[in-house]
């Protein structure tokens, strides 16, 4: 994903609701279930639990190869844990009780860890390290840093870090002792965004967003004596560029660009020769390029409609290499052991949430070694999505994706929700969402809704909603319920709008600007007033603002239509019911948004029910808080859209 499509897609969190198509034997499957069907509660959908593997920076295997590093939410609140590939039990280490807490790497010679943590979703990430008696040693003090943890030394001998601690609004790279936890400072950033550094630590690269739609990969030579960012991606007119990684012999940078047609390719730059040459391309944006440890393997991961498709291949040869069968899903966070012999992964589809499986190479053997589903649900009663399009006001085809409920028939109608991504350049995708089947389970039809402007469909989509935020955009989303009213197993009198971040602004201004067109809406922690907004981001988003404004548009020139598509200035024409979820310490979408809107709604005596978790940021990652939302939806609509008969 090249470095813009990534600002769009995080200007605003996403807030994943995941799916993946259907085929004959789901279809079959889901037949059989439809007839008995149990209703399960919120509670037990989140009693799933959470995997994820170490960063993609560190080591994920521990240096003898029998753990790995691993994030759960078992507790209810994310912690470390280390995961004999034995299938053993895990063993924590990290036993946090308010703050979220994320594992990043194994240290490459003990068994410290490196992780990460924040204060209450405010995003002041904190790099601690774990000692091997249990103690902990932060590495980046202070009450207003973020910081960042960004690899290894190729000796082992040190870590590096990116913070802000110098200047809020930019992020310098840092080298730490593994010995001493002494550092120096290797490079002080005058404005760029960090992207990759060589494994031989001569060259950085850096990215510069110019606009939306063009941004420009600079590198610099750390044995330099000016450090001066030299750029090598010149060109005329609109090319978005973004970095993958550096090879591991530090000769080349793999670098994406969308120059060649509506897709990002992954194309090496010869840091000697300036020599630039294709690397990997397909029908589809190249998503990410990685490297095993000695460079052995090449791995690349395509974002083939809405999912993702994973190669790995001999970097000499270039030929597949082969992979055991695993279950049916998208394969993520693929991480190799140091000696190449084992691969763990995650595998994650819409009727199995992600579970952590190692692959032995030379064998060709896979083992799972978690079972995150809750025991108490059958997975023949989780619905299985389909990818399907519809026509917008002007013809334009809306990629999106479509539950439907087990029960749901002609005879049996279900209400049904378009539910609206974050972004704004985000992309409704494949994958579980504890969320999305308890709607489901409940009897609610979702049509995950990819209006113009989402990641993932080429350039040229990508780009038709900019500056038009709140206008063709919203009228996608409007047209979503056209869609679903063509579905005979769809209860044409009852469908609503939900979206978080700023598929949440979406759905208030559904609620504002189009009062007629859905019958009630869920708005999490979305946008209400752009003017607020735009003045208020992080300044840690520094280096990517002027991008930001040429996105959203700049609010020196740009207020008057930031206030005409801001919900919160005609808040009188809404008159349906809406449910309003905030968090407290959300950074990006501050509180007040929320609270104004409700006060504005409630003055119009319409049903508004507000909701907000003091220790949540942007994003709900307490599990208790995530069950909360997930009732508090399902009770909302069966109060105002499921409607009891007559």
């Amino acid at each position: 994903m090249n470095y813009l499509t990534r600002f769009k897609s995080s200007l605003l969190v996403v807030v994943t609701f995941a799916m993946i198509s259907c085929d004959a034997d789901n279809e079959e499957a889901a037949s059989v279930a439809a007839a008995e069907t149990p209703k399960y509660t919120a509670a037990v959908f989140f009693a799933t639990t959470s995997y994820g593997l170490a960063s993609s920076s560190g080591f994920a295997f521990s240096p003898d190869g029998s753990k790995l590093l691993i994030n759960s939410d078992e507790s209810g609140i994310f912690n470390v844990f280390a995961l004999p590939v034995d299938g053993s039990e895990a063993t924590a280490l990290t036993e946090s009780d308010s703050n979220a807490m994320f594992g990043e790497s194994w240290f490459p010679n003990d068994e410290r860890i490196v992780f990460s943590f924040d204060n209450g979703g405010n995003e002041l990430d904190h790099v601690v390290v774990r000692e091997l008696d249990g103690s902990f040693h932060d590495l980046t003090p202070g009450d207003n840093i973020k910081a960042s943890f960004d690899g290894w030394s190729s000796d082992g001998n040190h870590l590096y870090v990116t913070s802000n601690e110098r200047d809020s609004s930019s992020f310098d790279l840092y080298r730490y002792s593994s010995e001493d936890y002494s550092r120096e400072l290797l490079y002080e950033n005058p404005g760029f965004a960090i992207a990759a550094l060589s494994r031989d630590e001569r060259w950085l690269a850096l990215v510069k967003p110019r606009t939306s739609a063009d941004s420009d990969v600079y590198i610099v030579d750390l044995a330099s004596a000016d450090k001066e960012p030299a750029l090598i991606s010149e060109h005329d007119g609109n090319i978005a560029y973004d970095v993958y990684d550096f090879t591991p012999d530090s000769l080349a940078l793999v670098y994406s660009t969308d120059e060649h047609g509506e897709f990002n390719q992954a194309w090496t730059y010869n840091l000697e020769s300036g020599e630039k040459q294709a690397l990997v391309s397909a029908d589809w944006d190249v998503s990410y390029v990685s490297f095993s440890p000695t460079g052995k393997y090449r791995v690349s991961g395509v974002n083939a409609d809405a999912r993702t498709e994973v190669s790995i291949v001999d970097a000499k040869s270039g030929e597949s290499v082969a992979l055991p069968d695993l279950p049916k899903g998208d394969l993520r966070n693929l991480r190799f052991s140091a000696d190449e012999n084992q691969v763990a992964l995650i595998v994650n589809a819409d009727n199995s949430p992600s579970n952590i499986h190692v692959i032995d190479l030379g064998a060709t053997t896979s083992q799972r070694l978690t079972s995150a589903l809750s025991p108490e649900i059958d997975a023949a009663h989780l619905a299985v999505s389909e990818v399907i399009r519809y026509p917008s006001f002007d013809g334009l085809e809306i990629p999106s994706i479509l539950y439907k409920p087990l029960d749901a028939s002609a005879d049996n109608p279900a209400p049904a929700l378009v539910m609206v991504h974050g972004g704004p350049g985000g992309q409704t995708r494949t994958g579980y969402s504890a969320t999305i089947q308890h709607l489901v389970n409940q009897g609610y039809a979702i049509l995950g809704a990819n209006n113009r402007g989402s990641s993932g469909y080429g350039k040229t989509f990508f780009h038709l909603d900019d500056k038009r935020h709140g206008e063709e955009d919203l009228l996608d989303i409007v047209h979503g319920r056209t869609y679903l009213e063509s579905l005979d197993w769809v209860d044409k009198n009852n469908i609503g709008v939900m979206g978080g971040s700023y598929g949440g602004y979406m759905t208030a201004a559904a609620l504002t600007f189009h009062p007629e067109a859905f019958d009630v809406g869920i708005n999490i922690f979305g946008v209400t007033n752009w003017e607020r907004t735009l003045q208020s981001i992080p300044p840690w988003w520094e280096s990517f603002k002027e991008a930001l404004y040429d996105e959203m548009g700049d609010p020196e020139t740009d207020a008057e239509r930031h206030r005409r598509i801001s919900p919160l200035f005609h808040a009188e024409h809404v008159t349906k019911p809406l449910l309003v979820v905030q968090g407290a310490n959300d950074p990006r979408v501050l509180q007040i948004e929320s609270d104004e809107l409700v006060a504005a709604v409630k003055k119009n005596e319409v049903p508004v029910e507000y909701l907000v978790f003091e220790d949540e940021g942007h994003g709900f990652l307490n599990k208790d808080n995530r069950i909360a939302a997930s009732e508090a939806y399902a009770k909302f609509l069966d109060t105002y859209l499921r409607k009891p008969a007559e």
